[in-house]
C-alpha cells in the first residue's frame, strides 16, 4: 500500500488520490452491445448459446421452478445462518415500509402520495469466483416486502447445469418467483427485454463485473424501458483508525474488502503513525493465510494508507473519498456519525466488522462504489417503489386556488391551461 501525510498534500493531490481507476467501458461496450442485439432478437435461443460460450452449459430450459425449502439439501448449520440473516434483513427493511402523506397545502386543496411496487423486477446475483447467497438476501427480502408481483433472479449456473443450493435456499426463502439459469450481460438482457420464457423486468438490480455493470448502464439508456439500482464498480472500504484502534482488527478489515478481486479498492486512514506501522505488518501476516491471497494482494498493490493529524482531517477526506463501505474504528466511533456525508454504509466502532453488513446485521449490502455514494443511495426498500402524487380540489379549493393559476398559465402563454380553470370557476360562479 503506497503512504501519504495529509499535511503534505495540496487540493488537487487530494482529488487525485481520490480518483478511483477508470473502468473502460469504451472497449467493452460494443461486444455487450453485440450481446444486448442478439438477445433482442433471438431470445432464449441467444440466451441459450451465449451459456454454453461463457459457462459451459447449454440448459434446454432457461427458467427452473423454485424448489420447496425441505427439498433443498442444505446443512442444519447453514439453514440456520441463512434463517437468522433473513430475520434481521427482513427486520430492518419492513421497518422501512412508506406511509401514505396527506397534505391540505391550503384549504379545499389536498395533496397526498402513495407508494406502489414495482410490477417487475430483476435481480442479477453473481457467480463466478464466488457463490454469493447473500445478494439474493439483500436484493430478494426487500422486493418480497414491498411485493413486487414478478420477482426474476438471473444467475449463471455451474458447468454441470446446477444452481449452487445455498443460491436455491435464499431464492425458496425470498419468494422468487422466476429462476434464470444464465449469467452477464446475456441475462441482464434478457430481463430488460423479456424473451420466449423469460418475462420483461421494469428495474434491474445487483452487483456484476465490468460486462454486466456496461450492460445495466446501456440498457438504461436503450428502448428496453428498463432503470437501474445505481452505478456500479469494483467493491471498496476506507477505515478510519485512531489511536486506540486493534491494528490486528483493522488489518482483517481491509483484507475482507481486498480479497474480493484485484481491482477492489481499499484505503487506510489513521491519525497514528505506529498505528499505521502495526497495521501494514498485520496485513502481510494475515495475508498469508488467505486463500484468496493472490486476489487480495493484486487489491492491495493500488491501494492506499493516509496519515492525518486529527479525526477531523480524516472524515473530511472520507467525505472526499465517498467510500462504499466506511468504517470508523474509534473510542466513541458514534460521535463522529453526524459528521459522515458520504458514505454507502457505515460501521461504528471496533466490534463492528464490514463483515456483519454484508452479511446480517439487517442493512443491505447493494452499495454504490466509485464515488458515487456522494449522491447515490444504497438499495433499500424505498428502492423497490413506486411514489406517486394525488390531488383533488374541493369547490372551495378551486376558488382559493385558481386564480392563481391563471395568472401563472397567462404568464407563461398558455391560454388552455388558463381556461381549463377559468371555465371552472365561470360553472361555480352561475350555480
Amino acid at each position: 500500500m503506497k503512504t501519504y501525510t495529509y499535511s503534505d498534500l495540496d487540493k488537487s493531490q487530494i482529488k487525485k488520490l481520490c480518483e478511483r481507476p477508470a473502468v473502460q467501458f469504451d472497449k467493452i461496450a460494443p461486444v455487450v452491445q453485440e450481446i444486448i442485439e442478439n438477445v433482442k432478437e433471438k431470445g432464449d435461443a441467444a440466451l441459450r448459446d451465449y451459456t454454453l460460450k461463457f459457462d459451459g452449459f447449454a440448459p434446454k430450459n432457461m427458467i427452473m421452478g423454485v424448489p420447496a425449502i425441505n427439498d433443498i439439501e442444505l446443512s442444519e448449520e447453514k439453514r440456520k445462518a441463512f434463517d437468522t440473516a433473513f430475520n434481521n434483513i427482513y427486520s430492518f427493511h419492513r421497518a422501512q415500509r412508506p406511509r401514505k402523506l396527506v397534505v391540505e397545502t391550503m384549504p379545499g386543496v389536498i395533496c397526498s402520495r402513495e407508494a406502489r411496487p414495482i410490477q417487475s423486477v430483476g435481480l442479477y446475483v453473481p457467480g463466478g469466483t464466488a457463490v454469493l447467497p447473500s445478494t439474493v438476501l439483500m436484493l430478494g427480502i426487500p422486493a418480497m416486502i414491498a411485493e413486487c408481483p414478478v420477482r426474476v433472479m438471473a444467475t449463471p449456473p455451474a458447468k454441470d447445469g446446477s444452481i449452487a443450493p445455498e443460491i436455491l435456499y435464499c431464492a425458496a426463502l425470498t419468494g422468487m418467483t422466476h429462476i434464470v439459469k444464465a449469467g452477464g450481460a446475456q441475462a441482464v438482457a434478457a430481463m430488460a427485454y423479456g424473451t420466449e420464457s423469460i418475462p420483461k423486468v421494469n428495474k434491474i438490480f445487483g452487483p456484476g463485473n465490468q460486462y454486466v455493470t456496461c450492460a445495466k448502464m446501456l440498457l438504461q439508456q436503450s428502448d428496453a424501458l428498463v432503470s437501474i439500482d445505481m452505478p456500479a464498480g469494483p467493491s471498496e472500504v476506507l477505515v478510519i483508525a485512531d489511536d486506540k484502534a486493534d491494528a490486528e482488527f483493522l488489518a482483517a478489515d481491509l483484507l475482507s474488502q481486498a480479497e474480493h478481486g484485484g481491482d477492489s479498492q481499499v484505503f487506510f486512514v489513521t491519525t497514528s503513525k505506529e498505528l499505521l506501522d502495526k497495521t501494514l505488518a498485520e496485513v502481510d501476516k494475515q495475508l498469508e493465510l488467505l486463500p484468496r491471497h493472490e486476489a487480495a494482494r493484486k487489491a492491495l498493490s493500488n491501494s492506499s494508507a493516509l496519515l492525518t493529524e486529527t479525526m477531523a482531517e480524516a472524515i473530511e477526506f472520507s467525505n472526499e473519498w465517498a467510500p462504499e463501505h466506511l468504517i470508523i474504528s474509534a473510542e466513541n466511533a458514534a460521535q463522529y456519525s453526524s459528521q459522515i456525508l458520504n458514505a454507502g454504509s457505515v460501521f461504528l466502532g471496533k466490534w463492528t466488522p464490514e463483515s456483519a453488513g454484508d452479511y446480517a446485521s439487517g442493512t443491505n449490502h447493494t452499495l454504490p462504489t466509485s464515488g458515487y455514494a456522494a449522491m447515490y443511495s444504497g438499495v433499500s426498500l424505498d428502492s423497490f417503489y413506486k411514489l406517486i402524487t394525488f390531488q383533488e380540489l374541493t369547490e372551495d379549493g378551486l376558488r382559493n386556488l385558481g386564480p392563481t393559476v391563471e395568472v401563472m398559465a397567462e404568464a407563461e402563454g398558455l391560454e388552455a391551461h388558463k381556461q381549463a380553470v377559468t371555465r371552472r370557476l365561470n360553472r361555480l360562479s352561475n350555480s
